[in-house]
This record gives structure tokens, C-alpha cells and sequence, in this order.
């Protein structure tokens, strides 16, 4: 009988702590939920942020098409630290749409694929000037197995329009996998909130757009800043919409709409961008060679003017002879 109590009483116990730990892992989850298409979201829903068509993954919640530029050396040396920058430019006095409808700074993000071997610099090997450049900006290997890959954000974007990655070059006599060869990078910033949460769901960052065509007949304010628009269709039918706070609305009462008509005026200031370039891991002896070679061709060139020189002098004194 007691065994019996014992078992039920430890039961009991164990139902309470995976309900304790059920609802922990919830709250945690809906706390990541809230952050909403930043950067590091594409690491839950892709192994690989560049697709095989070249389409790198931040272009499915950032519909809009903005610039982005990449900068890093023509050449580097095996094992050595180098800066790949990556531009974000936009206009700094714009202001997006917040989640709650408020406007606010626009915050920036982004994805870089470097070739295999390439990654992140150790803290101990980046100059203090890096350091200086890059503080406050949080870099992060794509995962655990993808080490070439990085990402950061979300970051303010008024502070952070270049992005600083300091990057270290693999050693081929040490990564069998690595040679002296020709490399592509592959680069995707964005700026400002996306269109569509990775769930596949609108944000409130898009221009509403009708239901169906007929007269607005109501356009009112709730408590929650929200527009509520009903639309009467031409089989008498009342269509009610609701458009998010902080939307500037486009229609008003009476007016005569179509189907997919814009009832909002567009919110969205921001965009994604991508683009590439491409880096050469030179081998060390390459560059003793034609540093050699160089040496050599001008040594030959000076002594063949020299020679020039003295044959002249030599022809002219004969002639006077």
C-alpha cells in the first residue's frame, strides 16, 4: 500500500515539474517569437541561408529590394586576419512602423557566406583597432557545423550602416580541404523590419488592401488605435476589415473602392539586399616568386641600359678617334 502512495505521490511530482518545464520552454519560445524575422531567425528555419538558386533565406520576409555593398581585400595570406565590410545604406531620418504601431529607428542585420575554411576570427587574434570599430555588434557563426557562415543583428541601423566582420583565412597545410585558389563571398544586409514572420504570416509592416470592391460605408477608431472599415458590396453584403494601429489610412466614408485597392498608404522604408564578390587565398611562395621575378626582370633592364650606355660611349669615341 505504501509502495502504491509512493509511486502516486512521485507521479504526481513528475507530471508538476514537466508542466513547470512545459510552460518555461512556452514563455521562452513566445519571448524569441516576439523579436520577429531579425537575422538570426533564418538559423530555426534553414540549414543553409543561401538556397541552390543563390536566393539567400532574409529575402523571404524582406520583400522590399534594397542595396548592399561588400568590401574585402583581392588577396590574402593563409592564416592571416582581414575586415570584410558590409554597407547598409538608407536615409537616417526615416522612421518604420514598430509592432505596436508606434514609429521608431530602423534596425539592420546580416548574413555572409564565406568560402569553407574562413571564419570568425578568435577574440585574442583581433587588433584593438578592429576591436574599437566593431564594438557593440554581436557576431555569431551561422552554427555549430557552419562556422563560415555569420550573422549579426538586430543592431541599431543609424550607428551601424558598415559592419565590421573580422574574418581569419584557413592554412592549407593544415585544412587538407582548403587550396590556393580563387573564392567566392556571398553577402545579404538588410534594413528595417520584414513583410512576412517566418510562419508564413503578414506583419503589420504591408499596405492593406481591400477585400472586395463596394462603398465604404463605416471608418471608425477602437480603443486599440485600430481602424475598423466596413465595406458595403453591390449584393448588399458588409464586409468589415481591420487595419493595425500606426497605418495611415487612405479612404474615408462614401468612397468608392475596388477589390484590392490600397486602403493604407505603404509602411514599409526598408529592404533586403544581396551581392558577392570574390577573394584569392595567394600562396606565400607566389608572392616570393614574383617578388623574385620582378627583381630580376629590373636587374636585367638596368644592366641592359647600363650596357646601352657604355656601348654608346664607346662607338663615340671611336668616331672621334
Amino acid at each position: 500500500m505504501e509502495t502504491l502512495e509512493r509511486k502516486t505521490t512521485l507521479s504526481k511530482v513528475s507530471q508538476t515539474f514537466f508542466i513547470v518545464v512545459t510552460l518555461f520552454f512556452s514563455a521562452l519560445n513566445f519571448s524569441i517569437e516576439e523579436s520577429k524575422a531579425y537575422p538570426v531567425y533564418a538559423q530555426q528555419g534553414y540549414s543553409n541561408p543561401r538556397a541552390a538558386n543563390g536566393k539567400i533565406a532574409c529575402a523571404n520576409c524582406h520583400l522590399a529590394e534594397k542595396p548592399v555593398e561588400i568590401e574585402t581585400p583581392q588577396a590574402v595570406l593563409p592564416d592571416s586576419i582581414f575586415e570584410a565590410i558590409v554597407k547598409i545604406p538608407y536615409d537616417t531620418s526615416v522612421k518604420q512602423i514598430q509592432g505596436n504601431g508606434k514609429l521608431g529607428p530602423l534596425n539592420v542585420g546580416a548574413v555572409i557566406v564565406l568560402p569553407e575554411g574562413f571564419k570568425l576570427a578568435p577574440a585574442n587574434k583581433i587588433s584593438k583597432e578592429i576591436k574599437e570599430k566593431s564594438k557593440g555588434v554581436y557576431i555569431s557563426p551561422y552554427s555549430s557545423s557552419q562556422e563560415n557562415i555569420l550573422v549579426v543583428g538586430p543592431i541599431a541601423g543609424d550607428t551601424h550602416q558598415e559592419i565590421i566582420f573580422p574574418v581569419i583565412s584557413p592554412n592549407p597545410e593544415t585544412n587538407k580541404n582548403v587550396h590556393f585558389l580563387n573564392y567566392p563571398i556571398y553577402v545579404g544586409g538588410n534594413r528595417g523590419r520584414g513583410q512576412i514572420y517566418p510562419t508564413g504570416e503578414k506583419s503589420n509592416n504591408n499596405t492593406i488592401t481591400a477585400q472586395a470592391s463596394g462603398q465604404i460605408i463605416q471608418v471608425s477608431k477602437t480603443e486599440k488605435g485600430e481602424t475598423t472599415v466596413a465595406i458595403l458590396t453591390a449584393d448588399s453584403k458588409e464586409i468589415k476589415q481591420t487595419i493595425p494601429a500606426g497605418l495611415t489610412v487612405l479612404i474615408k466614408e462614401k468612397d468608392i473602392i475596388q477589390a484590392d485597392q490600397p486602403l493604407t498608404k505603404d509602411p514599409n522604408v526598408g529592404g533586403f539586399g544581396q551581392t558577392e564578390t570574390e577573394i584569392v587565398l595567394q600562396n606565400p611562395l607566389r608572392v616570393v616568386g614574383f617578388m623574385v621575378f620582378s627583381l630580376l626582370v629590373l636587374t636585367t633592364q638596368i644592366l641592359l641600359v647600363l650596357k646601352k650606355k657604355q656601348f654608346e660611349k664607346v662607338q663615340a669615341a671611336e668616331l672621334n678617334f
